[in-house]
């Protein structure tokens, strides 16, 4: 506001200090004024420039044409009583200095003045026009992180990993005594959502000591060399203020690998890497400053970077297990009010695969759910209709399908759940439904007996048996199979394809791994790594297993028939039916009964997108 107004005030008395119009005469018309008698001053300079004022005050310019060797103006000026002055070059104006010369002041306080309140608002100087190579890390010093080990939920390893990084910190002494020397960085590895910078914010609250924190992308600008300047103020300060801790979010993003097999040639990057390198090389052993980092994409991480020295300790966070969601849900549910029929042990054996922040989310869904229905207690029903919408998606209305699409649907489903029943290694069923939700047009809810970590050739030969059960219905029931196989087909396809090829489940391939087809993460300009004829027994082992599973759920469910027409006039009644259910059809005794139960979405059903093509079905690994 005040730089405004003093900018209005110099230019209104700009306009103020300018002098009255001037009249511009030819050389001809100036010396007619002279003969006339109407010129009252006239200033010469050495160019032949004539400036001066006409008997009525109003001022004129002239140019004299020096090349004509004029010798007549000096008398005809004198005749005429002309007050000639003379002056060795053109007069400016004092006043045109002063203003000039504040114009220049302002402009430049101006920049500093921008310059200043972009530093303060991007946190206390760091960054700014001025400040490009500055650090942009994030400093909690004064106001340390209050997040404490307590606040995270399970991952007991994790934390016992990185409990000596906090009494490194608070008692480096007793490293120097013994002459050992403290980690001097941890390297954090999992899958996104599991809480790696929480577990930093934790370690530095544990700790009390000055935090950084920044992402990796935060080093990098399109400028060559201002990365590098950062890391070296980052590390500057770190080292000003330790004990200290420096934690880089998405390392990958500033320490991919370098050279052939990595990402080619980016010199901000590789620079800003380097001098990353060469920073955690000089720490001192008494720096007492640790570098934590997190990825999710450890497999492209530079080996300079992840050697000894460096990183010394790579810690992994994996997804939760049925423990750990139990306690994360009880902190997320925090200030909430549970109904008290919920079970938080029984909704997180229904969430296998989830991430802290997927569990996060979850109760969120499912408060929001209850605030739909004007509650503020939330109930079991509002956990499993935001369990379903998180994994199948959105319940759609207008969805509606066709009498004859219903039946199919029905029946498809209807052929998945009887093959999983009459299947001795499958995993148990928990709910079928045919109701519509986002893309898909129907769901088949299994419940494994537990959390499976290996997968037997038994069990995947069920699995695959299982993705074919509906297709295999609707050939059975309506007489043809229809596109609403696509997503299973995908996923039998990808199931069996590395039974064959990376698992060595195959006779007539044999116990040989070929691993994944194209790139690789140590050459990702690899193309198929194996032979023609050899890519030729894969295709035909990979549909022999097909065939085989189709082959065998056609035979279950023709065996079945009676119950599988029954299945689906319920389906058609009721539209969702539970596994108690459809054991009391079957009379198949419960291989789940007394045993650890948890939820995994293994069926579904997708209609194709708009571009023809499919989700892919979900992993079993």
């Amino acid at each position: 506001m005040v730089l405004s107004l003093v900018i209005a005030g110099l230019f209104l008395w700009r306009v103020d200090t300018k002098h009255a119009p001037v009249k511009n005469f030819t050389y001809t018309a100036f010396v007619s004024a002279v003969a006339a008698n109407k010129v009252s001053t006239a200033t010469i300079t050495s160019t032949g420039a004539v400036s001066g004022k006409l008997d009525g005050g109003a001022a004129y310019t002239s140019q004299i044409p020096i090349a004509l060797g004029n010798t007549a103006l000096g008398p005809l000026l004198l005749e005429h009583r002309v007050q000639v002055t003379g002056s060795s070059k053109s007069a400016t104006s004092l006043v045109g200095l002063i203003g000039t010369f504040l114009w220049v002041v302002l402009i430049i306080g101006g920049f500093i003045w921008i310059a200043r309140r972009s530093r303060k608002q991007l946190g206390g100087g760091l960054g700014g026009i001025m400040g490009i190579g500055r650090s942009k890390a994030r400093v909690y010093d004064e106001e340390k992180p209050e997040t404490r080990f307590s606040d995270i939920a399970g991952y007991q390893g994790s934390k016992a990993e990185v409990i000596e990084v906090v009494d490194f910190l608070k008692h480096p002494q007793r490293y120097a005594a013994a002459g050992a020397v403290g980690p001097k960085g941890v390297l954090m590895v999992g899958p996104p959502g599991t809480g790696k910078t929480l577990l930093a914010r934790a370690v530095a609250g544990e700790a009390g000591v000055p935090f950084f924190a920044l992402s990796g992308s935060g080093f990098v600008e399109m400028f060559v060399g201002v990365g590098a300047s950062r890391v070296r103020d980052l590390f500057a300060d770190a080292r000003k203020r330790s004990p200290a801790i420096i934690f880089i979010d998405e390392i990958d993003a500033i320490g991919g690998r370098r050279g052939p097999g990595g990402f080619g040639s980016n010199d901000e990057r590789e620079q800003t890497l380097n001098q990353l390198l060469s920073e955690m090389d000089g720490f001192e052993p008494g720096a007492s400053v640790v570098v934590m980092a997190a990825t999710n994409r450890a497999e492209i991480l530079d080996t300079a970077l992840l050697r000894p020295g460096r990183f010394d300790r790579t810690v992994e966070i994996p997804l939760p297990n049925q423990s750990e969601r139990t306690a994360i849900l009880a902190i997320h549910g925090r200030g909430k009010k549970f109904a008290p029929h919920v079970d938080l042990d029984a909704v997180s054996r229904g969430t296998p695969g989830f991430s802290g922040a997927d569990l996060a989310n979850l109760v969120n869904e499912a408060a929001i759910n209850a605030v739909r229905a004007r509650r503020d207690v939330i109930t079991r029903a509002d956990f499993d209709a935001a369990r379903d919408r998180l994994l199948i998606g959105r319940r759609d209305a207008s969805n509606a399908l066709l009498p004859e699409e219903k039946r199919s649907v029905a029946a498809h489903e209807a052929g998945h759940a009887l093959v999983a029943v009459f299947s001795e290694h499958a995993d148990p069923v928990a709910k079928v439904t045919i109701l519509p939700r986002g893309a898909a047009l129907g769901v088949t809810e299994q419940l494994p007996v537990s959390e499976r970590h290996l997968f037997p050739k038994s069990y995947l030969s069920d699995s695959l048996a299982v993705r074919l059960g509906g297709r295999a219905a609707e050939v059975i029931v309506v007489g043809e199979a229809s596109s609403g196989g696509a997503n299973d087909l995908a996923g039998a396809t990808d199931l069996a394809t590395r039974m064959v090829r990376e698992w060595g489940l195959s006779s007539e391939v044999g116990p040989v791994g070929y691993g994944p087809e194209g790139p690789s993460r140590d050459n990702p300009f690899a193309g198929r790594p194996y032979a023609e004829e050899t890519q030729r027994s894969i295709d035909q082992e990979v549909a022999g297993l097909l065939r085989q599973a189709e082959a065998r759920a056609t035979k279950l469910l023709r065996d079945h028939r009676e119950t599988l027409d029954r299945v689906i006039e319920l389906l058609l009644e009721r539209e969702t039916i539970d596994g108690s259910e459809l054991l009391a059809i079957t009379g198949v005794p419960d291989r789940a009964k007394d045993r650890e139960l948890v939820f995994v979405q293994l069926a579904e059903d997708r209609a194709p997108t708009a571009e023809g093509g499919t989700p892919l079905a979900p992993e079993l690994s």
